[in-house]
């Protein structure tokens, strides 16, 4: 039946070949039998009664999956709002596997912690371009709104997914990016393979297993997805924030470093490529092991990390990264975990006793060799440092503790660079074309996807900027929900109840604010070299009057802050350490010098305010100018103290802390967020042992009182979500009141008009506004893109009566066209027909005219011999009366064209001189020899009286045998072409009146050839021959 409905004619196979079919075969001659049967099954499903089918035909699982909307789907519709009813209400819903619910144009979604049947493309159908109510809450729904929105009004939009670590928000923003790749097809099938393959990759390097997320992000994520006017797909951009960079060298009890680590060492070793990358086989690298011990156990026996590594290298490959890119970036990779295996020895010398060496140096080597460098640079990079002061370079050399710190530093760098790297490389290679659509026509619509609220048992520096940027996430939320709305109604005008919320701007200003606020108070205490851990406290304890913050007695090195969604302990220990962030110069020095490219580029690139790095147009190979010239110009010998006395590479500068790039990122996340319309997710976490089905009301309870669900509720029941302008409004809706070509005045009036003329109820003018529910705007858009479907099929129609008018007009222009091509070519061909027959009749009638003249000729000839033959004279023998014709041999040619000749270029006639007179002529006069045409024999001239003979002849060929007329094969072909030319004479056409023939040379040859007379023999024969 599937090869049946193939639309394909071409694949579609025949009739001939489906009745070859086994199944087809098999009810040969069983009609009768199988109409009973089919009978019998009609009657019992009959009987049984039809099972109710769902919406849109789709069938049943277990777990009933409705894909029919109720009331019930949104909050808002509820008649008594309290927490009880809410928590009872999605916890029904939570059984029933509908783990999405609205409140509003606000999505709730449940983690099910299992993989749920909605995501297929048969669902992306259902969820586009229809009313949201038609179908039950879902994200794509949400996705949908958000380029309805973009396309419709020509505006970028936001998904903004928060919630707690483990509540599902990656995964709903993989989602996200499916049905809008889904809804924004692009001709270029590889640019939407690209953009899914966006989110695997970079969460293998920036996501990480925690002690309450196997997958939870370690950096914070925003994706704007590129649209042309039209909706189409056309490019995407990453910008990474705040990648926990501590984990690469430590991480907590039951947590492991980043997912690459353990991707990439599970696919080296069943590769067998280990020892080309330096990689031990049975110890694991001291960054990636555990306490548990069984780390190259899960790496050598788990599938998933084999195929989790089969997949990064797809997504590099179909993104477009080089295999020597891939390769370089494995090898740094290896070199991290390398590196972390150097380890340190303190040894005492006469005049130091604080200095540190390498005593196990494969290690060393290995991640020297990986990241092309010396490894005796990369020694002196470790166990030393060199200051410059007043002008002068002093080497100082580094304690254990030290050198422990300067690996870890450069493995921290190594790794924040290389993941900065890739996402510019992403956003380079998935940049939108030029020629398709300019960058600044297009539209965003931008998924932040950031870590969430976290309070594990220790918290440290990196909890408290990841829980800073979730409470500035909900100062948005509450700014665009609760703030902004309310204060709207106060200066429009507008009577509507405001309903109190929890407002965390307090906490804000207590971290942001300077100069007294938490991170400027941390910047201050890291710039002090004696400043310690419990100074920091000190000094947070003697600072921050707010009633957020305190102090816990009895526990050293701690602090607590009163979150939006709970209190949170924090322990000091580290925090200046992992704030400064220091990075020794001499290290940056040292791998620039590498022969590897990419790790050049990685060092040589300056660092965002963010703390990203920055997009270098310039080509990797000037990343060398600012070396010494030694390390520029080769690396076969480099004095690592001279490199290290470089005065720009050492000079103690203000570095920028991780506070200070973290404050950045916030400003510039914000300043993304607030161009776009706002669409919200809040992702809730049901329980925390990450168990399908198991809804924990307490746990629930607690999310949904931080994040204001209830207060949510009640303003989007209450309130107004929707504020347009009036002249927007008039704009935008004005089909739906007016006639398309009327451009009505955008006034209160027009607004009302056309509120009426939709039905719609509830709505609210302000001064200048027009105040309209959340889902008054949804049904605008239904109708006015009903009336623009109308517009559509009625410029169709006439669009399509244009065309054929312009076809048929084009079809008779083309027609007469080739009628004109046609008498044209067949005129061409008729002249030059007949310009064909005209040459040829005209040689035709020059040969019968020659053959005729000739005949004529001869026959005059012969008439003229006869009478000479007729009348004898006495005196002479018979031999004597006809002259001999005989051919006249060379030397006789020769003996008669010695003397000197002159030639006629006109008549053709030869006039022979003599310098003497020649014996026989009388009065020396000179005698004209020639020969008729080359046929008749040269006589000696002899002199003659009477008229002087002028003989001519026509030129022959060099080498051409003279032609004889008087052979018997002439006689026969002249006696068939008279009887010829005596037929063809009598159907020739008269010749008109005063046409006259011209006479061709051969014409007049023979007419003179008719007057010549021939000389007696006795006569010729009197005088001697000539001399020659």
């Amino acid at each position: 039946m599937c090869r049946c409905l193939i639309k394909d004619f071409e694949t579609r196979p025949a009739v001939i070949h489906l009745l070859e079919h086994p199944f087809i075969k098999q009810a040969h001659g069983r009609d009768m039998l199988l109409r009973k049967q089919l009978a019998t099954l009609i009657r019992q499903q009959q009987e049984l009664g039809c099972r109710t089918k769902t919406k849109h035909e789709r069938i049943n699982t277990s777990k009933t999956l409705k894909v029919e909307s109720c009331p019930n789907d949104d909050l808002v519709n509820l008649e008594v709002l309290d927490e009880e009813i809410i928590i009872t209400h999605l916890q029904r819903r939570y059984e029933d596997l509908q783990i999405y619910t609205y409140v509003g144009d606000i999505l709730i979604a449940l983690n099910p912690f299992q993989n749920l049947n909605i995501y297929s493309p048969q669902f992306s159908k259902l969820y586009h371009g229809v009313k949201r109510m038609s179908n039950p809450p879902h994200i794509f729904a949400t996705a949908d709104a958000a380029y309805q929105g973009m396309v419709t009004f020509c505006k970028d939009q936001c998904i903004i997914i928060s919630g707690e670590s483990g509540a599902g928000k990656t995964e709903s923003a993989h989602l996200i990016v499916q049905h809008l790749t889904f809804l924004g097809k692009a001709n270029n099938r590889t640019l939407r393979e690209k953009i899914l393959q966006v989110n695997p990759l970079v969460e293998a390097f920036g996501n990480a297993c925690s002690a309450i997320n196997h997958n939870s992000s370690r950096f914070g994520k925003y994706l704007e997805m590129k649209f042309t006017p039209t909706g189409a797909v056309m490019g995407a951009k990453i910008s990474e924030y705040l990648l926990e960079k501590s984990r690469v060298i430590k991480q907590a009890v039951g947590e492991k470093n980043f997912h690459i680590f353990y991707y990439i060492y599970a696919g080296l070793y069943h590769q067998k490529q280990l020892k080309e990358y330096r990689l031990p086989e049975k110890a694991p690298p001291r960054y990636i092991d555990s306490e548990h011990g069984k780390v190259m156990q899960d790496i050598v026996s788990s599938k998933q990390y084999k195929e989790q590594f089969d997949a990064i290298q797809d997504c590099f490959r179909i993104i477009g990264f080089t295999k020597e890119e891939v390769n370089s970036v494995y090898k740094i990779l290896s070199a991290i975990l390398n590196t972390g295996n150097i380890e340190f020895a303190a040894i005492t010398s006469q005049h130091q006793t604080d200095k540190s060496e390498v005593p196990n140096a494969e290690a060393l080597e290995n991640a020297a060799a990986l990241l092309s460098i010396g490894p005796e640079e990369l020694q002196e990079a470790l166990t030393s440092h060199c200051v410059v002061t007043r002008g002068e370079t002093i080497i100082r050399t580094n304690t254990v503790d030290k050198a422990t710190d300067v690996r870890d530093a450069m493995s921290k760098a190594l790794y924040g660079r290389l993941f900065s790297w890739i996402v510019n490389r992403i956003n380079a290679l998935l940049q939108p074309d030029k020629n398709i659509c300019n960058a600044e026509s297009g539209m965003n619509v931008g998924i932040l996807d950031i870590f969430g609220f976290e309070n594990f048992q220790k918290n440290s520096f990196e909890q408290l900027c990841i829980n800073i940027a979730n409470e500035q996430i909900q100062f948005y939320f509450n700014q665009h929900i609760f703030a902004l709305e309310q204060l709207e109604y106060q200066s429009e005008g507008v009577d509507a109840s405001l309903v109190e919320y929890e407002d965390n701007r307090p906490i804000l200003d207590m971290f942001l604010q300077k100069p007294m606020g938490l991170l400027s108070l941390l910047d201050e205490e890291s710039r002090f070299p004696q400043a310690t851990d419990q100074t920091l406290v000190d000094k947070f304890e003697d600072n921050l009057r707010f009633k957020y913050f305190w102090r816990p007695k009895r526990v050293e090195l701690c602090f607590g802050i009163q979150h939006y969604a709970g209190q949170v302990l924090y322990n000091v220990d580290g925090f200046l350490e992992k704030n400064r962030d220091t990075l020794p110069a001499d290290i940056v020095v040292v791998l620039r010098t590498s022969e590897n490219k990419l790790l050049q580029q990685l060092f040589s690139s300056p660092l965002t305010k963010t703390g990203n790095l920055a997009t270098s147009r310039a080509r990797v190979t000037a990343a060398s100018r600012s070396l010494p010239p030694q390390i520029s110009t080769g690396r076969n010998k480099v004095d690592t103290m001279e490199m290290m006395r470089h005065p720009e590479e050492t000079t103690n500068m203000r570095r920028q802390t991780v506070a200070s790039y973290f404050r950045y990122s916030l400003m510039d996340l914000l300043s993304k967020m607030v161009v776009g319309q706002p669409h919200f997710v809040r992702c809730i976490k049901p329980n925390d042992g990450r168990q399908a089905l198991c809804f924990c009301k307490d746990r629930v309870m607690v999310q949904l009182r931080y994040t204001g669900i209830l207060e949510t509720v009640s303003i989007r029941r209450q309130g107004y979500s929707h504020r347009i302008l009036f002249e927007e409004f008039v704009n935008r809706y004005y089909y739906l009141a007016f006639r398309a070509h009327q451009m009505p005045d955008t006034s209160r009036e027009n607004a009302i008009t056309i509120l009426e003329r939709a039905k719609l109820d509830n709505w609210v003018l302000g001064r200048t506004k027009v105040f309209l529910k959340y889902y008054h705007v949804e049904q605008l858009n239904l109708l006015l893109r009903e009336v623009i479907a109308r517009v559509v099929v009625l410029q169709a129609y006439t669009k399509g009566w244009l065309g054929a008018q312009r076809y048929r007009r084009e079809r008779e222009r083309r027609a007469h066209g080739a009628i004109v091509i046609q008498s044209a070519w067949r005129g061409y061909t008729a002249r030059q027909n007949l310009r064909l027959i005209r040459k040829e009749r005209e040689e035709a009638a020059i040969c019968i005219q020659s053959v005729y003249r000739g005949h004529r000729v001869r026959k005059e000839y012969s008439m003229q011999t006869n009478n000479v033959n007729s009348a004898p004279d006495p005196s002479l023998r018979p031999s004597d009366k006809i002259p001999r014709l005989q051919p006249q041999r060379p030397e006789q040619a020769q003996e008669c064209t010695s003397p000197t000749e002159k030639e006629d270029p006109d008549s053709g006639e030869r006039e022979v001189k003599h310098d003497g007179p020649v014996k026989g002529s009388a009065g020396g006069d000179p005698v004209k020899c020639g020969t008729f045409g080359g046929n008749l024999p040269d006589a000696p001239c002899e002199e003659a009286p009477g008229p002087v003979l002028k003989l001519q002849r026509t030129p022959r060929r060099r080498g051409q045998q003279p032609k004889l007329l008087n052979s018997p094969e002439d006689s026969l072909y002249y006696n068939q072409l008279n009887r010829t030319l005596d037929y063809q004479g009598s159907q020739r056409k008269p010749r008109k009146l005063g046409q006259i023939k011209v006479l061709d040379g051969e014409d007049e040859y023979y007419k003179l050839l008719s007057t010549v007379e021939w000389i007696p023999e006795e006569e010729s024969s009197a005088g001697p021959p000539p001399t020659q």
